[in-house]
């Protein structure tokens, strides 16, 4: 238990909930990342054209970027 909050201020408080569509926005963005992660091992894994691997890793530090960005305006806008 905290020292500072006794038990009332603790069954009042309410969690962080992040419901609706934050969530989803999220979990599209971390998809998205996972997709052309796994398109872009896969064609290097399979020894095909070595300039689309390079493209493909290009896009997913782009991606990664915007879902990064996605995730910290979602913090700043829903803080409570």
């Amino acid at each position: 238990m905290c020292p500072l909050l006794d038990n009332a201020q603790i069954k009042d408080a309410e969690p962080p909930v992040m419901d609706g569509t934050p969530r989803y926005i999220v979990m599209a963005a971390l998809a998205a990342v996972s997709l052309v992660l796994l398109a872009g091992l896969w064609n290097m894994l399979r020894g095909s054209n070595p300039n689309l691997s390079q493209t493909l890793m290009r896009w997913r530090v782009g991606v990664q970027f915007l879902a990064i960005v996605i995730m910290m305006l979602l913090v700043y806008l829903l803080r409570p």
